[in-house]
């Protein structure tokens, strides 16, 4: 049996690694990776760190690339790859455009798809924005759902997908996170020289981690927030560590707004080692993304959306993560609340990870071997 394994960015890569690898080790599947290379930089940083060399890489990143370039190119370049690899199955993760692109491809071509991390909605095609439109489109071209959890399951059923086509696996970023902090844990010289590369922190004073990038919060809602982030940085107990995402638009907020406070350190896109190094070190999280909803509970970090919405209710009824939004008022007061109110971190950072065990992989791979 032959698998193809595709994706274009750091996310899908974290996520998908442990799949692969543990596909590897099965004697009686050939597995393959194909790589279109929607982010290039924070993709390769990944397929190093986890050693894989996919046999298929487009390259597809250009300058200031927009949606529609990605989809006509991956289209038109995976079919081509599909027609050379003869796959007899198709594997995506989550919903970036590669995913949609690749289902699509796959579709023309009569390929069967399993979609990894099926069934995430918020209900809203506008947010988050495109990526609630791309899951909802996979789900409908795909064959197998790996849905993390059975509110995502339930999404599915929702939507009439059969039942026998859905199994609840846990979302493998957890597999890759307990891979990552073994990584560290048994090389303290090597944490140690991660630290040492960051900027110089002060000791006495908490750490806040901001990551923010997207695209729905480009019209003024990144300004919301780096607002938010110079009151914060004013309290002077606190210090606030932004890796600024490669995105124009994300950067020339930074620039304009964040780059001469003393306690703001703007620093460029960690790789994913030392990024989890330092969301280790980090006593509260302010973010947009996804993926740091499901890794930051394993931590014992709470985390701050700013977001309107979320594919993950999850973790907000966990108590783990909190919906702000934009609002720079809102983003203040709650994170003053966790910076002040020692019950209120506790409860947030003592609540428990409702995105897996750790072995999500396995329950993955299990299921494609044994059909």
């Amino acid at each position: 049996m032959r698998i193809l394994t595709v994706f274009g960015t750091r996310p899908e890569a974290i996520k998908l690694a442990p799949i692969i690898r543990r596909l590897a080790r099965q004697p009686n599947i050939e597995s393959l990776v194909c790589v279109t290379a929607q982010h290039r930089q924070m993709l390769d940083q990944v397929l190093d760190l986890f050693d894989i060399r996919p046999q298929y890489d487009l390259d597809l990143m250009r300058a200031r690339q927009d949606l529609t370039y990605v989809t006509v190119a991956a289209l038109e370049k995976l079919g081509e790859v599909y027609r050379e690899a003869h796959p007899n199955r198709i594997i995506v993760q989550g919903d970036t455009t590669t995913s949609f692109a690749a289902s699509l491809a796959a579709f023309y071509a009569k390929i069967p798809v399993a979609h990894v991390e099926a069934g995430l909605r918020t209900h809203n095609v506008m947010s988050p924005w495109p990526e609630e439109m791309n899951r909802r489109l996979v789900s409908a071209i795909a064959d197998l759902h790996f849905a993390p959890t059975e509110a995502a399951r339930k999404n599915l059923l929702d939507e009439a997908v059969p039942s026998e086509r859905i199994l609840v696996t846990g979302n493998s970023v957890i597999d890759a996170l307990i891979d990552t902090v073994a990584i560290l844990e048994a090389d303290p010289a090597r944490a140690a020289a991660l630290d040492a590369s960051l900027p110089r922190l002060d000791p006495g004073k908490r750490l806040i981690l901001n990551t923010g990038h997207r695209r729905e919060n480009f019209d003024g809602g990144l300004a919301r927030v780096a607002r938010g982030l110079r009151r914060l940085a004013d309290r002077g107990d606190v210090e606030i560590v932004y890796p600024v995402h490669l995105n124009p638009n994300v950067q020339g907020v930074a620039a304009e707004f964040l780059a001469e406070h003393p306690a703001i350190h703007l620093i460029p896109p960690l790789d994913y080692l030392p990024f989890i190094n330092l969301m280790r070190r980090a006593y509260l999280i302010i973010t947009d993304s996804g993926g740091i909803q499901e890794e930051a509970p394993s931590l014992g970090k709470p985390v701050l959306v700013t977001r309107d919405t979320t594919e993950r209710p999850e973790a907000v009824e966990a108590g783990t993560v909190e919906l702000v939004g934009t609002d720079t008022d809102l983003l203040v007061a709650r994170s003053n609340r966790l910076l002040d109110d020692p019950a209120a971190y506790e409860t947030m950072s003592f609540a428990h990870n409702p995105y897996g065990d750790g072995h999500a992989a396995a329950r993955i791979v299990e299921k494609l071997v044994g059909g």
